[in-house]
């Protein structure tokens, strides 16, 4: 086994979750029932990265949550161009001082995304 970290995050509704980040590109690998209609747990990919959602979790209305999930990407400027109009943005797409091209989205459970790729040359706007 290779040995990782994989985040699992405790949402209020695992189904409502995992159909948010179906909608914008992740691929759902496993999911377990609550013994009724809903999902108690899941795990999904974005290319090699895995995320785990758990049941329990809190409703929040808070700018920002306890937690932010950083995707690299090949191609953000066309990811960003595919999302814009059907995600809530936190940031527009940017270039860093540090070398990263990225922008910023706020998922269903208000819990921060940035989808980033390095860029050859440091350029801000």
């Amino acid at each position: 086994m290779v040995e990782k970290v994989v985040p699992m995050i405790h949402v209020p509704d695992v189904r409502e979750t995992v159909d948010w980040y179906e909608s914008i590109g992740f691929t759902v690998t496993d999911t377990y029932d609550d013994g009724g209609e809903g999902l108690s747990f899941a795990i999904l990919t974005f290319g090699s990265s895995e995320v785990m959602f758990s049941s329990g979790g809190q409703p929040s209305n808070q700018r920002r949550r306890e937690v932010d999930l950083y995707v690299y990407v090949d191609k953000v400027d066309d990811l960003y161009r595919s999302l814009k109009n059907r995600v809530e943005i936190v940031e527009g797409l940017h270039g860093t001082f540090y070398g990263m091209r990225k922008f910023i989205i706020r998922d269903v459970n208000r819990f921060w995304l940035t989808f980033a790729q390095f860029v050859n040359s440091i350029d801000t706007a």
